[in-house]
């Protein structure tokens, strides 16, 4: 699988390279500033781009701005963005665009470089990797919108956990329930909020997260 990675400081954008490359993926390229990735992902065109959200020149959303760009010129472009912020307006967008996988991980929050690489795999297979973290506060946000008063407390907490990636079975787990309970909650959640349920986790992730940038 091939990476084109953008991290504007050096150490932990050679360190991810080091990683990264010990686990298999090939690295088409590492830049650190926001018209480099757009032009090494339109080159390159990769399995997957992990990017930063700040990077050069202006360190605000170069980072997000340049994937968001580089789906709409190489639609279903999988993304995982790890980063230290959660840039809510350009990461609704990106993540209810509907096509391909995306991820959105806090680097203060990865502990573990097996679930690190798990997570870039599932992104690149056209699966989701959410921090919980992103999820709470994209929902949070949005907690005023008019549909989302009219789930349940348990719904509310279902809906993260559906946000997050997580497929039916996990929420069970999670919560210490039935799956046919979780069934149940998904599928009212959808019925609330106007969306149809789906078995798909990456499209259940991406209508969420669509209705909530609306």
């Amino acid at each position: 699988m091939r990476i084109v990675l953008a991290e504007d400081l050096f150490l932990l954008r050679e360190g991810l390279v080091r990683l990264l490359t010990a686990h298999g993926f090939e690295i088409a390229a590492a830049v650190d500033n926001g018209p480099e990735l757009l032009d090494a992902l339109v080159e390159h065109r990769p399995d997957v781009a992990l990017v930063d959200v700040r990077l050069p020149p202006t360190f605000t959303d170069e980072g997000l701005r340049a994937a968001i760009e580089a789906r709409r010129r190489i639609p279903g472009l999988p993304v995982l963005v790890l980063s230290q912020y959660v840039e809510q307006l350009y990461a609704r967008e990106l993540l209810a665009d509907g096509t391909g996988g995306v991820g959105y991980l806090l680097k203060d929050r990865v502990f573990d470089s097996g679930r690190f690489v798990d997570a870039v795999r599932r992104v690149t297979a056209g699966g989701s990797a959410m921090d919980p973290e992103v999820v709470a506060k994209l929902l949070r946000g949005n907690a005023r919108d008019e549909p989302l008063t009219r789930l349940t407390p348990r719904e509310y907490e279902v809906l993260g956990l559906v946000a997050e990636g997580r497929s039916n079975a996990a929420i069970a787990g999670r919560l210490g329930v039935s799956e046919k309970v979780v069934t149940k909650h998904t599928s009212s959640v959808f019925t609330k909020l106007g969306l149809a349920p789906s078995d798909d986790d990456n499209r259940r992730v991406l209508a969420v997260l669509a209705y909530l940038n609306s």
